[in-house]
Parts: structure tokens; sequence; C-alpha cells
């Protein structure tokens, strides 16, 4: 096998950055970049790296006993050079603390991993090293360094869709079939494009594209679920028939007016769109949402979020008239996307807006969105409504 030929074809598979530190005998901090990184088992928490067998570092993590591994992000680009030197005093221009275990964590790193070594395994030139996982957490949100082709990049996440769980296949087929025109309408608004569902009674997040001028991550957690209680989401429910729309306003929270809930409903099915203005009750909304796990919430952080859906005001909410001179501060806005029945599948939703719009702006927005919305209905066989057709064409 041709050394050069295998390290090319192997090297179209991009891979993570990170590097692992540790402490020698002395007390003084030392570490190596890897690209082989990887988690192995969830029960018991297990990850792994392959060191060369040939690193003088490695032997001295395997003496300490510990190690951390700490994801590095796009811009940490110079640490990861720092670090693959082969030289005594790598720390000397990397800003770094001591962790509670005793290890190295290196600042502004994504996030950390403090493990123990579970084993160590002969595999040719490399060892695989075992770790059992001691503590870990996310740090800062940023891009994360990439090795690919021979060389450092970022990960540009502009299309990314939600982890594919049993009950999702379906929906994320539909999003690989909006993907494209959810791309083209992210760049044209410079803005994100998301999609989301209801399964149940619960409102999910399965799908975004990013504009590539951007430069950002998704701002919604991909595969995040939260209860789809009034008035969220309403172009998902506004089609559905009188007795599952009454069901579903029923459920609102005792600070919402079921009136004012049902009055919105009849405005979105109407115009075939909603609008969210900023509040201060949008704003506690946004953040019970960014404080929900994607798995197993405590009870303490579902009451806050259905809390701050409860206080929502839907005058802002879901504005009746918008006058096209008056400037607007918009958090979303969202249309639906109809299966073959007429029924609601999807719902694309704009994000990362210009903190100001003028209502004429907010009807270019609008007008996009509601193409967008269109396209991917007839990309997948659906029909909707002959209301909602009309005004496409219209626009």
């Amino acid at each position: 096998m041709d050394a050069r030929h295998f390290r090319t074809v192997l090297g179209h598979f991009p891979t993570g950055v990170v590097a692992v530190t540790s402490l020698n005998s002395d007390g003084h901090p030392v570490g190596m970049t890897v690209g082989s990184f990887t988690s192995v088992s969830l029960d018991p928490p297990l990850v792994a790296f392959l060191p060369d067998k040939r690193s003088s570092t490695f032997p001295v993590i395997r003496e300490s006993g510990r190690f951390c591994v700490n994801i590095l992000s796009a811009a940490q680009e110079g640490v990861c050079r720092q670090l693959a030197r082969k030289q005594d005093e790598k720390f000397t221009s990397i800003d770094w603390s001591m962790s509670p275990a005793m290890t190295p964590r290196i600042a502004d790193s994504i996030g950390w991993i403090e493990c123990e070594i579970d084993s160590v395994i002969d595999a040719g030139d490399h060892d695989v090293v075992i770790g059992k996982v001691l503590a870990l957490d996310v740090h800062v949100l940023h891009s994360p360094l990439i090795f690919f082709q021979g060389g450092y990049g970022r990960f540009a996440s502009t299309s990314l869709t939600a982890p594919a769980e049993a009950d999702l296949f379906h929906p994320l087929r539909i999003v690989d079939q909006a993907r494209t025109e959810m791309g083209a309408a992210a760049n044209e608004l410079n803005a994100e494009i998301c999609a989301s569902i209801v399964i149940g009674d619960q409102l999910v997040l399965i799908g975004s594209s990013v504009a590539n001028s951007l430069g950002t991550a998704p701002h919604i957690r991909l595969g995040q679920r939260m209860p789809f209680a009034p008035p969220l989401a309403l172009p998902l429910i506004a089609w559905k028939d009188d007795a599952a729309i009454d069901t579903w306003v029923a459920s609102a929270g005792p600070g919402i007016d079921s009136t004012l809930v049902r009055n919105a409903v009849d405005r979105v099915r109407s115009r075939g769109w909603s609008l969210v203005l900023r509040s201060d009750e949008q704003v506690r909304f946004e953040r019970a949402v960014a404080a929900l796990p994607l798995r197993n919430a405590t009870r303490e952080q579902t009451d806050e979020l259905m809390a701050a859906a409860g206080s929502l005001v839907l005058d802002g909410y879901e504005p009746a008239e918008l006058e096209g001179n008056q400037q607007y501060h918009v958090r979303v806005i969202s249309a639906p996307v109809f299966d073959e029945a007429g029924d609601v599948v999807l719902l694309l939703s704009v994000y990362q807006l210009p903190r100001l719009l003028s209502g004429d702006d907010v009807k270019r927005y609008l007008d996009r969105l509601m193409h967008a919305a269109a396209q991917v209905t007839a990309t997948i066989g659906g029909t909707a409504p002959a209301t909602i057709e009309s005004k496409v064409v219209a626009a």
C-alpha cells in the first residue's frame, strides 16, 4: 500500500481537531494536537483518540493517567500549530487554566472533556487510547476547526438537519427536498430559513439553512422539541378542522386569552403567513427555549417555557396590520408547506432578520418566503389552498 495514496484518499474524510492536554510529573502542562478523536460508548461514557507511537507527548499523558480533550474552534489554528511542534515549552503562548480534576483547559475552546485512561490498545503504528469520561461541557458556541485534504479550515454550517430519529424519518425526507429552496431563500434574504413540524403535542425544529454571508451556525438547536402550545407556530394549526383548532386553543395557558388566540388563527389562515414582533415577553420565551435541553427537560424548565408562552402579547405576536413606512423589529416570519391532501406538513420561518424593517421591507421578506413555501409544496407534490396560491401569484 502506497502511504501517500493512503493519506490522500483518507484525507477526503474531514475530521475535527482537538488538543489533548495533561500534566507531567513536575506539574507542567503538556499537550498534543489530535485529528483522530471519537466518541466510543454512552454507557459507560467512553471516548478515544489515536496517538502516533512516535509521539513524545503521549507517554507523558499515559503516565499521568488523565487527560483533557479541548475541542478547538476555527479561530484556534494557532493553538493547533503550537501544540503540534516538537518542543518542550508548547504552552508559553497559550492561555489555559487548571480544572478541578487537575487537567489543563485551553481558553476559548468550544468545549472540554476530562477523562481518565481506561485502556490502551495496540493498532499498528498508532495506539488506541480509550478514556473514561469524568466531566464535560460546552464553553463557547463557535465553528469548529476542521482538518480536510491536508489543510485546516472551518465548518460552514449553512445547511443542517436534525438527527434522524424514528419519528422524524418522513419529515426529514421532506426537508431534504426543501433544502435547495431553503438555501436559495436564505441567501437572497441574507437570513436564516428554518423548518419545523408538529409531532403529537410537540413542536420540533428539524432543519436550517443560513445565508453564506452570515457565516454563523443556526440560531436554533436542531432536534429541539417543545410543547406545541398556543400561540406558537400558528400556521401549523391554522388549516386543521374546527375540532382540532378548538382543542388546541383550549390548551392555552392561563395567561392567554383563548378568544385572541382563535382570532390570530383565523387571521393567519386568511392571509397565509405568520409574523412575530419583538417584545420583552418574546425575549423571555426565546430564552426559555434556549435553556431547554434536547432531552429530559426538568419540570422547572418546562414550566418556565409554558409560562413564557402564556405571557406572549398577541397584538405584537400576530399584528393585524403593517404600515409601509413604519419601522418594525421582526423576530420571525413563517409560511406553511402543504402536502398532497392540503394539510400543513412543514413550517418555513425566517430568522436573523435586520433589527428594524419598514413595512415595505417586511412585505419583501414575506413574498420571498411564501414563494419558497410554494416551491417546496410543488416539489413534494402538495396542494395549497386556492387562497394561498392566489397570494403567491399576486406577489
